[in-house]
């Protein structure tokens, strides 16, 4: 049988988050979501994993409290589920999910949701596993979809008007990004650097309240990028990803 672990204020510290694990570069942005955590944990934020030293985990809270600009009641929404290495294939995405809508459905909300896309993206869930556990489309921008498994009869969560934009006015290179993710910080530096010594601006844009996540001018998780004032990807970028896209 699988040994889980939730973590907790009382374990945060000594338990590591699955991301990064090891990895020197990233242990700052490791410490930034810890302390970006500690204080969700008590809005309802779940982060639960296997007990073994591994990419596996989900992430989820309830919508309302979730930094993504998406609408809805009392449902939960699933940042990050995620199953890599030699783990695949025996089962835990399964039983990490199932644990999801099981305590979703003990605390009385109405759904679960989560955003995938039409087409295989970075940080993104596949849209087939979930289906295959009822999830259905309810909304979508662009190629990008929102998916809901609904426990009643409710009303379906939603994007917000500012996620459809999916434009900014600043034509400059322009990324929006969160703690939610352990790899930003290392990212954000980078970048930084390779503009000094490019002469390249890059305006970035941190997404540190609620009120600043429900307001995001597009499809968001913890990473957005765009260029002449359109939406390009979510896909956090280092220089080399960076130099290749503005190259196009």
């Amino acid at each position: 049988m699988n040994e889980y672990i939730n973590l907790t204020l009382e374990n945060i510290d000594c338990e590591h988050i699955c991301c990064a694990i090891g990895d020197k570069k990233h242990q700052e942005g490791v410490a930034a979501k810890k302390e970006w955590l500690k204080k969700k944990l008590s809005q309802g934020h779940v982060f639960r994993k296997l007990n073994a030293r591994g990419k596996i985990f989900i992430e989820y809270e309830p919508l309302k409290t979730a930094w993504v600009p998406i609408d809805g009641d009392n449902y939960e929404y699933i940042y990050c589920l995620w199953v890599a290495g030699s783990y695949k294939g025996n089962g835990i995405a399964k039983e990490l999910l199932e644990y999801a809508i099981n305590n979703a459905k003990s605390k009385g909300m109405s759904g679960i949701c989560t955003l995938t896309s039409k087409k295989k993206k970075p940080f993104i869930g596949e849209k087939k596993f979930y289906e295959h556990f009822g999830f259905k489309v309810v909304d979508e921008i662009a190629d990008y979809e929102l998916l809901a498994l609904q426990f009643d009869n409710s009303k379906t969560p939603i994007f917000n008007a500012n996620a459809r934009l999916m434009k900014i006015d600043n034509e400059d290179f322009s990324i929006y990004y969160s703690n939610e993710c352990p790899y930003v910080e290392y990212e954000v530096k980078e970048l930084t650097e390779y503009a000094k010594e490019n002469n390249f601006k890059i305006n970035f844009i941190k997404i540190d309240s609620l009120e600043k996540a429900k307001n995001v001018p597009c499809v968001f998780n913890n990473w957005a990028n765009f260029y002449k004032g359109e939406f390009v990807s979510n896909t956090i970028l280092n220089a080399a990803a960076l130099s290749k896209l503005i190259g196009k």
